[in-house]
């Protein structure tokens, strides 16, 4: 097994998922994840806005309905406090960040979500997350068989189910073969799902600007939120490759085939290990 690096932030990491609380909190392990990039974020003090913002809602919620605090909560988040999709430069990193979404006001679906569901169970919302393809949603079940799906980095709004199917449409595009169904892809993402989610945003955009290693330290929190996402261990260990670190990579590229002996890209792998193993035994 191939070791994550210890640093400050990935001790306090793997510290904070194995302290004994069955399910910690999305928005104060969102923040924590944030200080791999800013080592002195108070999260005490983030996580206090989130109190001032349910308390701007709560003073207004006296009695009313469900569909009631959630057109009010709305109204504070959206319309008072001027939160918003970034829509101008929706692939700044920042926007994956919870505390420059609280400090700026915008982010991308995900944090936002993230954000609208820390405010609303602190009023009582029995709210959820929803691993939409493409646009991270947010629903309320009212009822065994009928739910409200809110779009928070479009202001809250609510969205019918013909909404819901037109964006699946236009993502999976019609009559494709293994097309998921909107009862599919509806169902409830945990806490897990929503941070690997997050943190795969990150990845694609470091991915794409050649930031290895900001690139590394969201891969090894990726693998210590779940050290069984295969297809991390491989991916590290073709940056590890292309860093020239061999063992580095030959240790993640073995982790990545005991998880997934069968994988397609098997072949490759193995040929990978080899050729790199050939390496490590020519300079020592």
């Amino acid at each position: 097994m191939h070791l994550i690096p210890s640093t400050p932030a990935t001790l306090e990491l793997q510290q904070w998922l194995s302290n004994g609380v069955s399910q910690p909190n999305l928005a104060e392990t969102a923040l924590l994840l944030a200080k791999m990039e800013y080592p002195e974020l108070n999260i005490i003090n983030y996580m206090q806005r989130f109190e001032e913002l349910a308390n701007q809602v709560r003073q207004r919620i006296i009695h009313q309905s469900t569909p009631n605090m959630i057109t009010t909560l709305n109204q504070v988040l959206f319309e008072e406090e001027g939160f918003c999709g970034n829509l101008e430069n929706y692939y700044d990193p920042k926007n994956s960040f919870l505390n420059e979404v609280l400090d700026r006001k915008t982010g991308i679906p995900i944090t936002l979500a993230i954000i609208y569901l820390e405010v609303g169970q602190r009023l009582g919302l029995p709210l959820k997350g929803i691993s939409f393809p493409g646009h991270f949603l947010v629903k309320l079940e009212m009822s065994a068989h009928s739910m409200l799906v809110l779009d928070p980095f479009s202001k809250g709004i609510p969205l019918s189910e013909t909404m819901l199917n037109q964006r699946l449409e236009e993502i999976q595009g019609k009559g494709r073969a293994g097309r998921i169904f909107l009862r599919q892809a509806l169902q409830t993402a945990n806490q897990q799902d929503i941070l690997i989610r997050m943190l795969r945003n990150l990845k694609d955009i470091y991915l794409r600007s050649e930031q290895w290693s900001k690139l590394l330290a969201i891969m090894e929190q990726l693998l210590i939120i779940n050290p069984d996402l295969s297809e991390e261990w491989r991916d590290r260990g073709m940056l590890y490759q292309r860093l020239e670190c061999a063992r580095a990579a030959v240790s993640d590229y073995e982790r990545y085939l005991s998880i997934e002996p069968y994988a397609i890209d098997s072949d490759f792998i193995e040929e990978q290990i080899n050729q790199l193993s050939n390496q490590i035994k020519r300079f020592h």
